[in-house]
């Protein structure tokens, strides 16, 4: 693809020192997410998903090129997954929709039991106070795509004892789990049914409401 090409390009034309810097590569990625996408769509959707979504831009890159971009920074990393970790906080810290996806990649595929660290525990410390939905939902689906196991329902129940925030996250780890046929006790499904959730029809209530239709009848 003509995109991939001149994606490469720009990556190929990129001094071995970035790899050594979280601040270079965060501009790197930066740069090249409008690479291949022509300007008329790019500004369209960062007209109907940026901040009303929750996102700081939407260039609308698509997933291929960020999943190269990924390999990239990957590849060439040469196992300091540790800059990788401070390269994912500052892409949560910008909070570009290509962004988020980005960290989704690249927190799946950093070795983890090498660092020592837990990608449910780095993401829950990644939210802000309010999340889209979306980028949730992208990011929990790459973790489990992965191979990632599930977070235990001991877990998903201090989340929901936390911030709402943390609590939308259980709820929607639930779901991702339920949809892989790992059903939630009925204690988990009362846990997360005493979480606030919006009055209104949302993405988030309706989810709910398939949790407890799931719950196990005694």
């Amino acid at each position: 693809m003509k995109e991939f090409s001149l994606l490469d390009e720009y990556l190929g034309n990129q001094d071995d020192s970035v790899h050594y810097s979280s601040r270079k590569l965060a501009k790197v990625v930066r740069e090249a997410y409008p690479i291949g996408i022509p300007a008329l769509i790019m500004k369209s959707s960062t007209d109907r998903l940026g901040a009303s979504a929750g996102y700081s831009f939407h260039l609308g890159t698509p997933d291929g090129l960020l999943r190269r971009l990924a390999s990239w920074l990957i590849t060439k990393n040469n196992g300091k997954h540790n800059l990788l970790l401070k390269l994912n906080r500052r892409l949560w810290k910008r909070h570009g929709r290509e962004d988020v996806a980005l960290s989704a990649i690249i927190l799946s595929n950093i070795d983890h039991s090498m660092l020592r660290t837990n990608p449910w525990e780095i993401l829950k410390l990644s939210l802000r106070k309010q999340e889209p939905i979306d980028g949730l939902l992208l990011t929990i689906e790459e973790l489990l795509r992965s191979g990632r196991k599930i977070p235990s329902e001991q877990i998903r129940e201090e989340w929901s004892k936390k911030r709402l925030v943390d609590g939308h996250l259980a709820i929607l780890t639930t779901y991702a789990g339920m949809i892989r046929k790992i059903m939630p006790s009925a204690n988990m499904v009362d846990v997360l049914n005493k979480i606030n959730l919006p009055e209104s029809d949302s993405v988030i209530t309706r989810i709910m409401d398939k949790i407890i239709a799931a719950k196990p009848q005694n």
